[in-house]
């Protein structure tokens, strides 16, 4: 168990935190591209900050604050202009780098004024990735945004998935370093919830953890595996800091304030061969939902299985009050590893697993299990995998996929009529 003061110091991610002060020191992915190319005004919350994130007339992004430097007036109901985005109230104009570029009035009337060089409003920069814009909100120089081996993969139908999830960031991403809770909480749980009471799910007989540069890694050996099994010899990432990487897709965990995180999925599927080569022209990005009709937290899918998971610790776990076991030593190694970071950083040093070399973020290789599903294969072949044939049905990882998605995905895999 944790300290209260330690659990504070870990989950408190607000503007001058600790924790918000070193997870501000990495990339994090928030909107999707397809998203602002929609509408390009879009409101955030981000560590504990109001933000708008905009693209302007001439595609350059920005996230700025979300109220105008002038009379504080909503930059959400502003509108894109060729060099910023400009307030709806007096006009005044903001640009990417936070600069007033324009002030209709004082221009005419005092053309050489010195408002606009003296006024900045708070502004982080904003890159585009695999469908994704990233933005970097830490200290000056930014560490390069690396771009992950996936990301790099052709042939492909990829999508980006957002959720907003109502807890603290933290017992989203110790879910990352927890194997055994696969066994339950994927297996054993939706097997009960479907009526089957006569068996439970194959058993975790093994589980270890290593470190490496960009992160921690999860291997496990559960009943009717074989040592090979590339799940024993390789694993998975718990990436660092605040991600989760499953081979076919990754996941991050973003914090909104100290109460609530944005979900973040990028998915990509391999089309059969029959398909290749395959171009995407359009990576759709979309809100899935964590409640059903009535009120009840979705527990159809895995990543919303996770979300029941993560809530029902409450707002902010309370780790004075838990009692780790054998399963949880991952859990404890990535706790002492955010606490060997903070104390990086208080030395002045970078914490661990930033990229600073340009050439070396080009295409950064992860340790992954289940390579063969991003392997090429027929049609047939794809249809009958026990994991990915499962695609031709919906994404069986989050919840709500719109009809546009599904149609778009399946007549990429050459499925245009259903499987």
């Amino acid at each position: 168990m944790l300290s209260k003061e330690k659990n504070e110091l870990l989950t408190r991610i607000g503007p001058h935190t600790p924790m918000g002060d070193l997870l501000r020191r990495y990339w994090h992915p928030v909107a999707g591209v397809s998203e602002l190319l929609a509408e390009p005004v879009k409101t955030m919350r981000l560590f504990g900050e109001d933000l708008v994130l905009y693209r302007d007339l001439s595609g350059r992004y920005g996230l700025i604050d979300r109220h105008c430097p002038h009379r504080r007036a909503d930059m959400s109901y502003g509108f894109v202009e060729q060099n910023g985005l400009r307030c709806s109230y007096h006009g005044w104009t903001v640009n990417e780098i936070g600069s007033v570029v324009a002030i209709p009035y004082d221009d005419i009337v005092k053309p050489q004024g010195k408002t606009k060089s003296l006024c900045r409003a708070t502004a982080y920069p904003v890159r585009e990735l695999a469908g994704m814009l990233w933005t970097y909100m830490g200290p000056a120089p930014a560490p390069e945004l690396p771009v992950w081996e996936p990301f790099t993969r052709t042939n492909g139908f990829t999508e980006v998935v957002f959720s907003d999830v109502p807890c603290n960031w933290l017992q989203c991403q110790e879910n990352s370093i927890d194997p055994v809770h696969f066994e339950w909480l994927h297996d054993n749980w939706p097997a009960r919830m479907k009526g089957k009471t006569q068996s439970y799910a194959a058993k975790h007989l093994q589980v270890a953890f290593d470190e490496f540069e960009f992160g921690l890694t999860y291997r496990r050996l559960r009943e009717g595996m074989k040592a090979s099994d590339q799940m024993w010899t390789i694993g998975r990432v718990c990436l660092w800091p605040n991600a989760f990487c499953l081979g076919d897709h990754l996941e991050w965990r973003v914090p909104v304030d100290d109460e609530n995180m944005l979900s973040v999925s990028w998915f990509y599927t391999r089309v059969p061969k029959e398909s290749e080569p395959y171009v995407q022209q359009r990576i759709p990005a979309w809100h899935s939902p964590i409640r059903d009709l009535s009120g009840r937290w979705i527990t159809s899918h895995v990543i919303n299985q996770d979300i029941v998971g993560w809530i029902g610790q409450g707002r902010i776990a309370d780790r004075t009050k838990e009692m780790l076991s054998a399963s949880d030593k991952g859990i404890g190694m990535l706790r002492r590893r955010f606490f060997k970071d903070l104390k990086a950083i208080a030395d002045g040093q970078d914490p661990s697993g930033l990229i600073r070399d340009p050439g070396r973020a080009r295409s950064v290789v992860l340790p992954g299990a289940n390579a063969q599903y991003h392997a090429p294969m027929s049609r047939e072949e794809w249809l009958r995998h026990p994991f990915i044939g499962r695609r031709a049905h919906g994404n069986p990882w989050v919840a709500g996929q719109p009809d546009e998605v599904r149609r778009e995905f399946l007549e990429a895999m050459g499925l245009s009529d259903g499987p």
